[in-house]
């Protein structure tokens, strides 16, 4: 993407051949941070949004040389993590090729802005490498989960990921989560969890994502680790993607995690941060994925941080 005129607010985009053949809709969500998706769709509904001089739809696929209008955005003042200890992002890249990137993100900041943040992992890593011509999450973490983070650096990298994230077979990504759940596990040590979930759904005026009959089918595996006071450590597999869904299935089996505002359990909650936990207790422990560029198998771990492991051991104690 370059910039190739700007007159007032409106801005004149043009696209480059990494962006060539992405909807025009996902290309305004990862170009206007921070913009709801309700406004892109109205600006591009109301013909506020135009390729070549002329109005198209939502799901125009882009060409390379399109020149794209964009009319002038404002966004509220935004909070920015840029001060916060472990913003210094590039000593956390703990794996990198020509193709991709893996960072050990860090708990408390957002992989890209919106919602209430100026700056996350995806700004701050465009902005320090600004010669790299492409940078795509390949998937999210909530901003309180740490771990593994995903990131391509070509387009054609993000696709055959993307491809392997809808990928249930053995080429698809398998992402490994470590968890402190709440109460005693008990029966077998490994559990599956079936339950499809729908998100957006408000309770006392906020969105929440549910159990419900009709939602997305979603799979989790949780396998316990260690059995702790009144706790358990589990590793928890995804075998899909579904926004929250570690901490709404674990909700779900009666065990919800550790430090989860949105979906644990208050009382518990409250007994954690007497013992000094200040964060979710979820960490994004291990990747496995077929590499895009050599097809090779690749296994990407990061260890628990410490103040999780602390928290562990005052558990064992």
């Amino acid at each position: 993407m370059s910039k190739i005129s700007e007159k007032l607010q409106v801005q004149w985009l043009e696209v480059d051949a990494q962006h060539s053949g992405q909807r025009l809709d996902n290309y305004l969500l990862a170009t206007l941070k921070g913009v709801p998706k309700s406004h892109i769709y109205r600006i591009v509904r109301t013909g506020e949004v135009r390729i070549n001089k002329g109005r198209v739809r939502p799901n125009y696929r882009l060409c390379e040389g399109d020149v794209v209008r964009v009319p002038p955005i404002r966004t509220a003042s935004r909070e920015d993590y840029s001060h916060l200890p472990g913003f210094a992002l590039e000593p956390r890249v703990i794996y990198e090729d020509d193709f991709l990137l893996v960072m050990d993100k860090p708990s408390g900041i957002p992989v890209h802005g919106g919602s209430g943040y100026s700056l996350g992992i995806i700004e701050d890593l465009r902005r320090s490498r600004s010669r790299q011509a492409y940078l795509e999450l390949v998937h999210r973490l909530d901003r309180e989960t740490s771990g593994c983070l995903l990131i391509a650096k070509s387009r054609s990298a993000l696709l055959s990921l993307h491809a392997s994230l809808r990928d249930h077979a053995d080429k698809g990504i398998r992402r490994t989560y470590i968890a402190l759940l709440q109460g005693s596990w008990k029966g077998a040590k490994q559990r599956r969890v079936d339950a499809s979930l729908t998100k957006n759904v408000v309770r006392s005026g906020e969105r929440m994502v549910v159990v419900a009959e009709d939602g997305r089918p979603s799979t989790s595996v949780f396998r316990l680790v260690r059995r702790l006071a009144h706790c358990a450590l589990v590793e928890v597999d995804l075998h899909t993607g579904r926004t929250h869904q570690a901490r709404v299935h674990a909700a779900h089996i009666g065990h919800p995690i550790a430090g989860d505002e949105k979906y644990g359990d208050r009382a518990f909650n409250k007994q954690c941060r007497q013992r000094g936990l200040s964060r979710l207790f979820l960490h994004a422990s291990r990747l496995q994925f077929v590499h895009p560029g050599s097809n090779q198998a690749m296994l990407i771990e990061t260890p628990l941080p410490e103040d999780l492991q602390d928290h562990v051991g005052k558990l064992r104690k």
